[in-house]
């Protein structure tokens, strides 16, 4: 091997080499990757000054007003035939204002102050940028750099609105430093209130954010914050890359909500859409300058089969001072902490993951069907935002299973800190599903938990918005389904369905927390068992916003057992903070009892004791056990504060015995209660970490 390491020029490959051998038959592949993107960068460096300075583009691209009170207006549109600027500062006059040409299909607009050296272009003016084809078109654009766009009750259509506020908001506390251990509290402004409307930015700031904070979580993943003119398409369809969607409310409201964010030392991630673009002309990047190919590729190259959008050409230039300004800007100007990418899988292969169930197979991640370019743009926008930002952290939306995805680049990997662990979900679906609760497979279960690649973080979760969508079901739905409306009192005893969902909804999130990844992941509202799925209002629903919406009041009802949930959740989140076991090594499995239906580990030097037994409950039940000492209950699904029977007495202390026990040195007895999840902890071990 030491001949093979000798040839290839990644400076330190041998790292994920001597972590999965598997991957030496395709050294000459990562070694052209890796190739391509030093490529990027030394071109980056001859022509543009290096990446500090082109990802700062958004600097001289758009609309911009210099110390002089003079504006200067810059757009890429190589198609273009002519270019002019429109709005209320000319009376909307077509001609008035051209751009002039300039090399590379660049274009530029000086506009002087007024006499009284006031801007010639108001906040909050609206402007259009009109071009001319060479086949004798007159469109209507926004620009590709806009920054804020408004849209009229009375229109469908978005509009270009200057944003220059004569007084911007300054961020005043500074961003967190990155936690060991990641919780992420996955969000979505418009939906994060009970009222039947969209919420406000303000709303989340000063009603959600105390929510997130008191749970325990130290990370939020903004959803559709990049402006999309479908509400519905849960802000996938981006129609402006730099502009916050102002049907939340202004950008300084956004800029509020992340700093009072970072003053509680919560991240925050922006849900970055990079891999695909709305097709709409008039208020998208679509056709911009009246071409097929400007941003995108042409032809069927340029569409996505089954999203019906647009798909970025990276390979061009200006495509990836597009998207790479684009990351900066979002951590420049409104201090976000870093990314979670969607669609992945999309942008890494020229098929899109279309009809490719990915079986592991190493042969499926390289070859012909491996989109390059894409993944060099992923490896240059990892290494420039890890780079730039020491505390950034970014995740993939990956279900293809991409060796390497989470390495770092100077080892041949894509970067990215952490990938979605998203087989995770679908298998505790299709458990609740297809099988009874004596039929459940711990092995299986325990499986789909931990496999995972070696030395690359995994984002576990129980969960997602994916499972909150009308046409699917969260777990607490699944659960219990209809006697959610009629059974949650507190005031009356439990039936069975409600019995059975709130015990499983909480072991099956403590599990996933526990086992699956090196992080943790909950959509809002799943953490207290939100009893209905997430729809936005289009015609099949008559408009409605009945379901888009998040009924936080139900936590706030005290007679009602969503409260109950939600204790545990936010009880669950400090006893890993406490204890670590999202930032230990993966956990050492010692019991898997398909017929007691029991499963017990250790990880972090913590002990996790569950029972999925449906009616059997196990006294001196005997669990082994790494370091020797005396252990004690530090979290207890079974506790009556969240929804149990208090079956377990929390004043008991747990002495192991030495002697090998499931390959462990040292065991102890326990009672563990049917449908029960128990976690102990050593109290002769300093836990500081």
């Amino acid at each position: 091997m030491a001949d093979t390491e000798a040839q290839f020029s990644i400076p330190e490959f041998n790292i994920p080499l001597q972590m999965d051998p598997y991957l030496k038959p395709y050294v000459k592949d990562y070694e052209r990757r890796y190739g391509l993107f030093q490529k990027q960068l030394m071109l980056l460096e001859e022509a543009e000054g290096g990446f500090d300075q082109f990802t700062r583009s958004y600097k001289t691209f758009g609309a911009h007003r210099l110390p002089d009170n003079s504006l200067v207006f810059k757009e890429w549109a190589p198609a273009a035939e002519a270019l002019f600027l429109t709005g209320d500062f000319n009376g909307w006059d077509k001609f008035s204002h051209p751009y002039k040409k300039m090399e590379f299909g660049k274009w530029e607009l000086h506009i002087p102050p007024k006499e009284d050296n006031s801007p010639a272009v108001a906040h909050n003016s609206k402007l259009k940028v009109v071009l001319h084809t060479k086949e004798g078109e007159r469109l209507y654009r926004i620009s590709p750099w806009a920054t804020y766009v408004t849209r009229a009750d009375t229109s469908v259509v978005y509009e270009w609105a200057y944003w220059d506020p004569p007084h911007p908001y300054v961020h005043k506390h500074p961003r967190p430093q990155k936690p060991r251990s990641l919780r992420i509290y996955e969000s979505h402004v418009g939906i994060a209130s009970p009222e039947g409307k969209v919420a406000s930015y303000k709303n989340f700031t000063y009603n959600v954010l105390p929510r997130i904070k008191d749970l325990g979580y130290n990370c939020i993943q903004m959803m559709a914050i990049m402006e999309h003119a479908y509400y519905g398409s849960f802000g996938y369809q981006v129609t402006s890359f730099f502009a916050a969607s102002s049907r939340y409310g202004t950008p300084d409201e956004l800029k509020e909500l992340i700093d009072v964010a970072h003053s509680m030392g919560i991240m925050v991630l922006l849900d970055v859409v990079h891999s695909h673009a709305s097709k709409n002309t008039e208020d998208g990047l679509n056709r911009f300058d009246g071409s097929d190919s400007c941003f995108f590729h042409s032809g069927n190259r340029g569409d996505h089969p089954l999203w019906d959008s647009r798909l970025f050409n990276y390979s061009s230039w200006e495509v990836l001072r597009f998207l790479l300004s684009n990351l900066r800007w979002w951590m420049e100007e409104y201090r976000f902490d870093g990314f979670r990418f969607d669609g992945i899988t999309s942008m890494l292969y020229h098929h899109h993951g279309v009809g490719s169930g990915f079986s592991g197979s190493y042969t499926e991640y390289f070859g012909l069907q491996v989109d390059e370019d894409s993944l060099v743009y992923l490896m240059l926008a990892n290494h420039i935002l890890h780079t730039l930002y020491e505390n950034c952290i970014t995740v993939a939306e990956d279900v293809s299973g991409m060796p390497m995805l989470c390495r770092p680049v100077h080892e041949g990997g894509c970067g990215f800190d952490y990938r979605l662990a998203m087989a995770i979900p679908d298998k505790w679906i299709q458990i609740i599903k297809e099988f009874k609760d004596e039929d459940w497979s711990i092995g299986n279960i325990v499986h789909t938990l931990t496999n995972r690649r070696y030395g690359e973080k995994c984002i576990a979760y129980a969960e997602s918005h994916d499972q909150a969508l009308v046409g699917d079901k969260t777990l607490a739905f699944w659960l219990m389904d209809k006697d959610m409306y009629t059974n949650m009192s507190s005031l009356i005893p439990m039936n069975a369905v409600i019995d059975r969902g709130i015990q499983l909804h909480k072991m099956i999130r403590l599990l996933t927390h526990a086992l699956g990844g090196e992080g943790y992941l909950n959509f809002m509202g799943n953490e207290f068992g939100h009893p209905e799925w997430l729809d936005f209002p289009r015609a099949g629903n008559n408009e409605s916003y009945h379901y888009a919406r998040r009924q936080f009041n139900l936590v706030d009802t005290d007679n009602l057992r969503y409260s109950q949930l939600y204790n545990f959740d936010r009880d669950m989140n400090r006893t890993e903070d406490k204890y670590g076991w999202l930032s230990a090594p993966p956990a050492y499995v010692s019991t898997k009892h398909e017929g007691d239906k029991v499963l017990v580990f250790e990880r972090a030097n913590v002990l996790f004791i569950f029972n999925f037994h449906p009616t059997n409950s196990y006294s001196d039940y005997r669990v082994a056990v790494g370091p020797p000492g005396k252990y004690k209950i530090k979290l207890d699904s079974d506790e009556v504060q969240y929804g149990g029977h208090g079956r377990l007495d929390h004043n008991t202390d747990f002495f192991t015995v030495p002697g090998t026990y499931n390959e462990r040195p040292n065991s102890m007895q326990v009672y563990i209660p049917c449908r029960t999840a128990v976690v102990l902890a050593n109290e002769e071990i300093d836990y500081c970490y």
